[in-house]
């Protein structure tokens, strides 16, 4: 069973402690010279703590409004009745102007507050002179100025509780970007390595008959095997960078185990790359070796690298029964994914075979720029 509140508990003591201003009227109230000014005074207030009450649960803006609109006017009536001092019983309907989140509301209550405001210094001039009004001054230019700085703290204080929200959501992406990113390196990497050994395997059972060749295949076995065991550590430690002429090398063996015959052009100028885009180009170069092994029946594969107009082009060509274009599972996607981090982009044709061609963008390095 929820507990009852007086207050919603997000406001602390402060509703309580606010209270203590009311003192002032009730002392009014209770050395009234007439009965029936008391009875009407204990109503008022009566009536205040309501609309105070009330005010601190509403969650819409036209509630409060009409509970504002209630205590100007209870306002009124205690300072043109019983004293003009309890004009600064306006200090709380001040601070709750502040809370209107439409500017329209929050400008039609401000105009009606001053109104009341203008009115009741009237009446209290009329009726006792100018001293008052000069006491009172200072306090109402004080409430007039209150509701925009109320306002203000509140936007801000709710800009933070959605700069923390917002956080939160950010550290959820991370999270999951963070298990995408693990999971396209483990295809990238031991997708790579243990579609070797599983060629290498199939190797040894067609040559099970000649000792020397399941040998020499055994010993394969375990190099890709430590290969992989390497990649994991790299992986857990973050996986350093790798070059392309790295990755041109462990996908030749794939490549030479699936029985394709592997051809490299390569362009002298790979080292205006940064290690971040010969990574990304290596690790598309190995998807793109393990899906030849696995999907194109071709019997040869031609790589080009080459630089031209600020661009290093990549050309993953091979002959064998060719793709949809349209077509792209998570491999060719995840290539994407990556190649959108240097701001490169992926094209795929396809006729007596298929053409992978990755651009990825160089970053112009001059002297003028470095001085």
């Amino acid at each position: 069973m929820k507990s009852f509140e007086l207050f919603p508990k997000r406001f602390g003591v402060t509703p309580y402690i606010f209270l203590v201003y009311l003192f002032m009227p009730l002392f009014h109230v209770i050395h009234s010279e007439k009965q029936s000014m008391a009875v009407m005074g204990y109503g008022l207030l009566l009536l205040f703590l309501v609309s105070y009450w009330s005010i601190y649960n509403s969650k819409e803006d036209t509630n409060i409004g009409w509970w504002l609109t209630i205590q100007m006017a209870v306002i009124v009536i205690f300072t043109l009745f019983y004293s003009p001092y309890n004009l600064l019983l306006g200090f709380f309907t001040s601070n709750f102007i502040g809370w209107f989140t439409n500017n329209k509301h929050f400008k039609w209550a401000v105009n009606l507050f001053i109104a009341v405001l203008v009115l009741c210094l009237g009446c209290i001039y009329f009726q006792n002179g100018i001293s008052n009004i000069l006491f009172l001054l200072p306090f109402l230019v004080v409430m007039i100025m209150s509701p925009f700085g109320i306002r203000h703290m509140n936007e801000r204080m709710d800009l933070e509780q959605r700069l923390d929200v917002a956080n939160e959501q950010i550290k959820a992406l991370i999270k999951r970007e963070e298990r995408v990113r693990i999971a396209r390196d483990l295809h990238d990497t031991l997708g790579h390595t243990l579609s070797l050994i599983t060629l290498q395997s199939q190797v040894i059972q067609r040559v099970a008959s000649h000792p020397d060749k399941v040998r020499v295949a055994a010993q394969e076995i375990e190099t890709a095997s430590r290969s992989a065991l390497s990649q994991v550590r790299e992986l857990v430690s973050d996986m350093r960078y790798s070059t392309i002429e790295e990755e041109l090398a462990h996908a030749e063996q794939i490549l030479t185990a699936g029985g394709v015959k592997l051809q490299v052009q390569l362009d002298r100028g790979l080292t205006e790359l940064s290690p971040l885009q010969h990574h990304i180009a290596g690790l598309c170069f190995r998807e793109a070796s393990t899906n030849i092994v696995k999907h194109s029946n071709a019997a040869n594969c031609t790589v080009q690298l080459y630089m031209g107009q600020g661009v290093c082009t990549m050309r993953i060509y091979d002959d064998g029964i060719g793709m949809v274009p349209t077509e792209r599972g998570n491999g060719l996607k995840g290539m994407e994914e990556r190649l959108s981090l240097i701001e490169g982009n992926l094209a795929i044709e396809s006729g007596n075979g298929t053409c992978l061609v990755i651009a990825i963008p160089l970053v112009v390095k001059s002297e003028e720029a470095i001085v």
